[in-house]
């Protein structure tokens, strides 16, 4: 008689030891959790293969249920994180269908941080279609709203670096930290300054007032009307 116990990889039996099978998908996922709770540094094939209870050598393969090595396996983050993006139902009003696929991106990038580090990095072209829709849905955004191609491009880049930028502010806290510890410290700090730093004496009580989403929303309706008032300057009058 075979004696069953449930084990983290599947199922064993005395007789006959089964694990849940190895697949690419699940290699993905581990290396993703590994990178969310560790930090970029330590997504390794050894690292993962511990994660999911399998020696290194295990992960490496020429089929779909397994990844040529480490570079594919940061490919696959990459295409895994960008499966999370919510995509924002179209409307008439340009300007909120904007704010809610930046929202989307927001937290997308809070969720997985150390992501941003490598979008940042040269690894070659894109290879996953499915990666590259979020893309082509902001560059059809800036494009239906009457930017030229070139100014697309430019948009695009305005946008995203400040969504990044902010998320890594929301992660650092240049200057929007709210706890009442960071609070008293920049008011100490503010108090001993010299005159000349009249406007960051003046500023300084308003840190404690500043609420991450409203100050999103904030820079980011500050690019949305210029985005409008760049086509609206283009348009010729009729």
């Amino acid at each position: 008689m075979n004696v069953t116990r449930s084990t983290a990889q599947g199922t064993e039996t005395s007789d006959h030891p089964r694990r849940t099978p190895l697949t690419r998908e699940r290699i993905i996922e581990a290396a993703l959790h590994v990178m969310d709770e560790e930090g970029l540094e330590s997504v390794t094939m050894r690292r993962i293969g511990r994660e999911l209870g399998v020696e290194a050598m295990s992960l490496y393969g020429h089929d779909a249920n397994h990844v040529a090595g480490k570079d594919d396996i940061l490919d696959g983050i990459c295409e895994r994180v960008m499966a999370e993006f919510e995509f924002p139902e179209p409307g008439r009003d340009w300007a909120e269908t904007c704010r809610r696929a930046a929202r989307s991106w927001r937290r997308l990038l809070k969720a997985h941080p150390d992501v941003m580090r490598l979008f940042a990095e040269e690894r070659g072209p894109v290879r996953s279609v499915e990666s590259m829709r979020p893309m082509e849905f902001a560059l059809r955004l800036f494009r239906e709203v009457g930017l030229s191609d070139r100014d697309t491009a430019q948009a695009f880049h305005a946008f995203g670096g400040y969504i990044q930028g902010f998320v890594i502010m929301e992660q650092g806290s240049i200057a929007g930290g709210i706890s009442e510890g960071h609070l008293d410290r920049h008011k100490e700090v503010a108090t001993e300054l010299p005159d000349e730093f009249s406007a960051l004496r003046a500023i300084h009580p308003h840190w404690a007032e500043c609420d991450p989403d409203d100050e999103f929303d904030f820079g980011l309706d500050l690019l949305i009307r210029g985005v409008l008032e760049r086509v609206r300057s283009q348009t010729p009058d009729l």
